[in-house]
């Protein structure tokens, strides 16, 4: 694990209003840790975040690469978004617990470290939520194996379940890893150990997704809407689609993959969508994740600085992010 930095300068700074709880913002707030998660702070409650720098995934799935600059950004739009209730009191700290990376192209490197460290984030006494900064979504596979190495996992008979929203199923089956494979892996996996992957997705977009997917996606009897569906449920009916989907779980895992947003709000992204589900009715998905009490790992991937005119797809992810921490904490 590497400390968070930008050659751009600090990733957490920003406009101080005064130092009492009623001006606190993130950058005020978060603490930025050793690797082991600093002994003082071992049993406080507590939100974790980590970054996956990481766009090798990106590049096998000949996508447009830049994602691994995305979590000093993510960080910098995070920076001055005012915290209220128990985060703004300091009752839940913010912990930064710095960056994994791929080096090079040894992905499956990067995504074993990346493992190690959430496993760990998850584990730390107090933790509330682990927040997860991409990185391509092959970040998904290393916030799948390091959920699984960590105490929530199968092993101690949690039943999880991982929502994505997605464009794309990412069911791909390739010869090598990349980032339209994790959740094919994830199948793959959960049946060599004689389960079967509880995964949904809303945002699906049908143009994107060959028929072959499609038949993979009921092959595995993943639930999901497209896009235009989405659309017609509105935020209640997504709302319901959630609470139902994780009614049966022990353990909720989120996924945001940011090219579920239109390309007007999301243009920093590998795939920017030509129709896309709109930002309310993805935070509205948040929120309801947030609400079930069984968010425990959240991931936000995709995003592209060099893509990002005006930093508008970080500034929305960054709102995202704040949403389902303010939702997980205030539980």
């Amino acid at each position: 694990m590497t400390s968070p930095s930008d050659a751009a300068g600090p990733v957490w700074a920003g406009r101080s209003d005064g130092d009492g709880p009623e001006h606190a913002r993130w950058h005020q707030a978060v603490r930025v840790l050793d690797a082991d998660g600093g002994a003082a702070d071992a049993d406080c409650p507590h939100v974790a975040l980590l970054g996956f720098r990481s766009d090798e995934g990106v590049r096998r799935n000949h996508g447009r690469v830049g994602a691994a600059a995305g979590p000093a950004a993510l960080r910098r739009a995070l920076s001055p978004l005012a915290l209220h209730g128990v985060l703004g009191r300091g009752e839940v700290q913010l912990h930064d617990l710095g960056d994994s990376a791929t080096r090079g192209e040894d992905l499956e490197g990067g995504q074993a470290a990346a493992a190690a460290a959430i496993a760990a984030a998850l584990d730390r006494p107090g933790s509330r939520l682990t927040v997860v900064l991409g990185g391509g979504h092959e970040t998904a596979w290393a916030a799948y194996t390091g959920l699984l190495g960590s105490r929530l996992g199968a092993a101690t008979a949690q039943r999880w379940g991982v929502l994505n929203l997605d464009a794309h199923f990412d069911l791909r089956e390739e010869p090598r890893p990349s980032s339209g494979t994790p959740f094919a892996q994830m199948a793959a996996a959960e049946r060599a150990a004689g389960r079967a992957l509880r995964y949904a997705v809303l945002g699906i977009a049908e143009p994107s997704n060959t028929a072959a997917l499609l038949t993979r996606a009921r092959q595995l009897e993943v639930r999901w809407w497209s896009d235009e569906q989405c659309l017609r449920a509105g935020a209640e009916g997504i709302a319901e689609f959630v609470k139902a989907f994780a009614a049966d779980l022990d353990v909720l895992y989120l996924s945001i993959d940011l090219d579920v947003l239109p390309a007007a709000v999301a243009p920093g992204v590998s795939a920017p969508a030509a129709y896309g589900v709109p930002l309310p009715l993805i935070a509205a998905a948040v929120r309801a994740a947030a609400a079930t009490g069984k968010l425990a790992l959240l991931d936000v991937v995709e995003l592209n600085p060099a893509l990002d005119p005006d930093d508008r797809t970080a500034r929305t992810a960054a709102r995202l992010v704040d949403e389902a921490v303010r939702g997980a904490v205030e539980r």
